[in-house]
């Protein structure tokens, strides 16, 4: 017999009697369930199986093309790849739909439909039209320059260090992300995985960053997948009220980490790459030393306790199950095997997850093409990071950081794109040493924000985070790095 307190109506248990509940219910309300032994198999071989598939897509690495990578990363840009210079068309036909569909819900039809794809547009402004416009553009002009011979759009949107920077890596990137990952998701957050490990590390996340153990997953997945993926993961654990608005925001502008081959990349450019090992180290510990902070200080320590569903966290819910003890494994393992009894069919899971990724999907690929491609125009044609980096250099200064005039303009560039750093840096015309380019690489690798991918899919989701909020948090998590990077290269470098 099953047993519960909780009754909604989203999903149905049959036993000798019929009981209706929410299959999202908290964790603490899976303690209220009795599962007899038939249904605690099932519970458990849903787990274990539906666990390992999650787990294998996101977090095993397998040879492939002569190096070791992940296997969602595989899928994912085999899906992107088999479209071939065909998904820029695609990418096109997407972005033009999301233009077309702002205007007819937002100003045509205002109001007066109730779908929810109308409904993600109730929120837009006048500079949502303005971003959608810029971004329709941005991607025909590419998709021009890339399908049709002889095509000859202006350098400053198609150029390598602007729209070939954003379209083909990211945009197309993010695309395949969304639509495989919204497939394997399901796998690993609707079966119990979570709740093991967030009953496990509820004793070392929440009083360290207030988050619940749970989150621990958001941060491996960004550093062993990417950024996007983590900040996606997040948004969709928010709306299933497993996270509050203040936890969701101090996750996604904490924990969204550039996967560790991206990070490869940003140190092999800054020619370090024989410090790999120390350098992705150091920055691994930073991002966690960052966020202790930045989750005690305005605008995320200002944000509500509120969930998605408008629930109220209470004193009593934050200190569950904060005392380590060796009952909270077996508590995990229990709680692990009632959810997984509790979700709805693998294949009904997997349709909710692509109809929820498909709302959203025109909109994040049309911001992050505006955003992406704008914030690159006005790091490569514009003074103006140069400008803001003159902000920085008393404060470089201070740390005794060398080459500081070569380095300085890096430091505020990082909020467009997170691989702009190395490369005003490293064409700076000026031989930056050591210790100045292992800064610069920490500091770009610990500020998580950049406009090209994490900040505006936190837009683009509808996330409880305003844009100037966003650009505060950067600040502050720039400015607390300089001093623990320094720190760090004056003694190691």
């Amino acid at each position: 017999m099953v047993k519960s307190k909780t009754m909604t109506t989203e999903s149905t248990i049959t036993t000798t009697e019929q009981i209706t509940y929410d299959s999202d219910m908290m964790s603490a309300e899976l303690d209220k369930i009795q599962l007899n032994k038939s249904q605690t198999i099932k519970g458990i071989l849903r787990l274990v199986i539906c666990s390992a598939i999650g787990i294998a897509a996101f977090f095993v690495s397998v040879p492939h093309n002569g190096k070791s990578e992940i296997i969602f990363s595989i899928i994912y840009n085999a899906f992107v790849n088999m479209f071939g210079n065909f998904a820029y068309w695609i990418l096109t036909l997407i972005v033009a739909g999301n233009f077309v569909c702002h205007i007819y819900f937002k100003y045509v039809k205002k109001g007066t439909l109730e779908s929810p794809f109308a409904k993600i547009y109730d929120n837009d402004t006048i500079i949502h039209t303005f971003l959608y416009a810029l971004g329709f553009i941005y991607v025909v002009l590419y998709a021009c320059h890339i399908n049709i011979t002889g095509f000859q759009g202006p350098e400053i949107i198609i150029g390598d260090s602007t729209g070939g920077s954003v379209i083909p890596p990211i945009v197309l990137g993010v695309f395949g992300i969304i639509i495989v990952g919204a497939i394997f998701m399901p796998f690993l957050l609707n079966y119990g995985i979570l709740e093991i490990i967030g009953a496990i590390l509820e004793p070392l996340m929440r009083p360290l960053f207030k988050v619940p153990g749970k989150a621990a997953l958001d941060a491996v997945s960004s550093f062993v997948s990417s950024s996007s993926l983590g900040v996606l993961i997040t948004n969709r654990l928010w709306k299933r009220n497993v996270y509050t608005e203040k936890e969701m925001v101090a996750i996604m502008t904490g924990f969204s980490a550039v996967s560790i081959g991206f990070a490869y990349m940003v140190i092999n450019t800054a020619k370090l790459g024989d410090h790999f090992v120390k350098v992705y180290a150091i920055s691994f510990v930073l991002v966690f030393i960052i966020e202790m902070i930045t989750v005690r200080i305005p605008p995320i320590s200002k944000k509500k306790d509120v969930y998605y569903s408008g629930h109220v966290q209470t004193e009593a819910e934050r200190k569950n199950d904060t005392k380590f003890s060796f009952s909270l494994l077996p508590l995990g393992i229990n709680r692990a095997v009632k959810r997984a009894y509790i979700a709805k069919n693998v294949s009904v899971e997997v349709k909710n997850s692509l109809k929820d990724s498909l709302l959203v999907l025109p909109q994040v690929l049309t911001m992050l093409s505006a955003i992406g491609v704008s914030g690159l125009i006005l790091a490569e044609y514009t003074p103006v990071f140069k400008w803001l980096g003159y902000i920085f250099q008393p404060l470089l200064v201070l740390f005794r950081i060398p080459d500081v005039s070569a380095i300085a303009p890096s430091i505020p560039v990082g909020i467009a794109e997170m691989f702009l750093p190395v490369l005003v840096m490293m064409g700076s015309g000026v031989t930056v040493c050591v210790k100045a380019r292992a800064f610069v690489v920490l500091v770009s690798m610990v500020q998580i924000i950049f406009f090209s991918e994490t900040a505006t899919v936190m837009l683009a989701t509808k996330s409880p985070i305003k844009f100037w909020e966003i650009v505060v948090c950067f600040l502050e998590r720039t400015i607390i790095a300089i001093p623990l990077a320094s720190l760090v290269v004056h003694i190691l470098f």
